[in-house]
């Protein structure tokens, strides 16, 4: 057998695969989470709690070689004080845990959101951070708290995914899904020429594992290799659904400026992460990563979109009502529906 692995978030969306992947690779696993295991729960140990909780955790770590720390309130939270409670303090808490429980190596699942709008692209593990909200800033300051452990001797790597994509992935992923399926426009902010990096869930799932499998700290970015525009990547997905579905251009200042107005009084579905970044070009240099883990991403951007279509038509008679995580759960169309009529 391999070693007793600690996913916290191991019922979320990702933590769901990366637990999969743990199992598959004969690794002994432990899933922290208010939620139980979503799937395979018969295989992995259950600790219900919340990152709040410093008692829980202290136990939920006892007898753990390595701590792969997923749990985080996601930008569809809209919650500044959960931003801070569950990614800030419950970070700080599962820290101080692993800390005490002598764990070997912590890895903390990051977000490219601390890098907001950067100046130049590709992005390296040494851009400088400037996080544009709220979600982004508590994330940065997570990461402040990793590098603080280190210093008193805690071994701890931080994995920085781009948006992630792969089977299951819903949240504002379930309105453009919707869209293509109906056959209605999907829209790119300005002409669509930003270029727009994802992950797939599987091959983030690999680079935290890897990760967890090297001593030392380290930092890596993590995404496709093989991307390209906004508008290519939805051009592939509306080319592969044939449902009519066409790309369409919004300009950029007024339409994110609507969207903001929307979001601030609950009639779209999105955090200020998502009408900030959407237009803009951001992707990940991942030199490091293929260099120091081995890595080595496996899908591009346009295979894993439709991938992410193909899993959403086959459940979605079943997603009416679905619960579970803000990435497991269609998000709400709002105001949005009236796009859909756009000829």
């Amino acid at each position: 057998m391999g070693r007793t692995v600690l996913v916290t978030g191991g019922s979320g969306y990702f933590g769901t695969t990366l637990v999969d992947l743990a199992l598959d690779r004969g690794d002994r696993v432990r899933v922290f989470d208010l939620n139980p295991p979503g799937s395979r729960d018969g295989d992995v140990a259950h600790v219900a709690g919340d990152v709040r909780d410093r008692d829980v955790l202290h136990a939920a770590c006892d007898g753990v070689d390595v701590v792969l720390h997923n749990v985080a309130q996601v930008p569809l939270a809209r919650d500044r004080d959960l931003f801070w409670s569950v990614n800030v303090v419950g970070t700080a808490n599962l820290l101080l845990a692993a800390r005490d429980a002598g764990v070997a190596k912590v890895v903390h699942t990051s977000t490219s959101a601390i890098f907001g709008i950067p100046e130049s692209n590709p992005v390296t593990e040494d851009t400088p951070p400037r996080p544009l909200e709220a979600y982004g800033r508590a994330k940065l300051q997570a990461e402040w708290l990793c590098r603080e452990a280190i210093e008193t001797g805690l071994d701890v790597s931080i994995v920085r995914p781009r948006t992630i994509l792969g089977h299951g992935r819903l949240g504002i992923m379930a309105i453009l899904f919707e869209f293509v399926a109906e056959g209605a426009p999907v829209f790119v902010l300005g002409d669509g020429s930003n270029r727009y990096q994802f992950v797939h869930a599987d091959d983030l799932a690999d680079a935290c594992l890897r990760a967890g499998d090297r001593a030392g700290p380290g930092v890596y970015n993590v995404g496709a290799t093989d991307f390209g525009t906004m508008r290519e990547t939805l051009q592939a997905l509306v080319d592969h659904a044939g449902t009519g579905s066409r790309v369409r251009s919004l300009p950029s200042a007024p339409a994110a400026a609507a969207l903001a107005a929307l979001t601030g009084v609950g009639l779209a579905p999105f955090a200020p992460y998502h009408w900030l970044l959407y237009g803009e070009s951001l992707w990940f240099d991942t030199a490091r990563a293929q260099t120091e883990l081995g890595w080595r991403p496996q899908r591009s951007n346009a295979e894993m979109v439709v991938e992410s279509y193909e899993w959403f038509l086959a459940h979605r008679h079943q997603l009416a009502g679905a619960a579970g995580s803000h990435h497991q759960s269609p998000a709400k169309l709002g105001l949005l529906r009236i796009l859909k009529r756009l000829p």
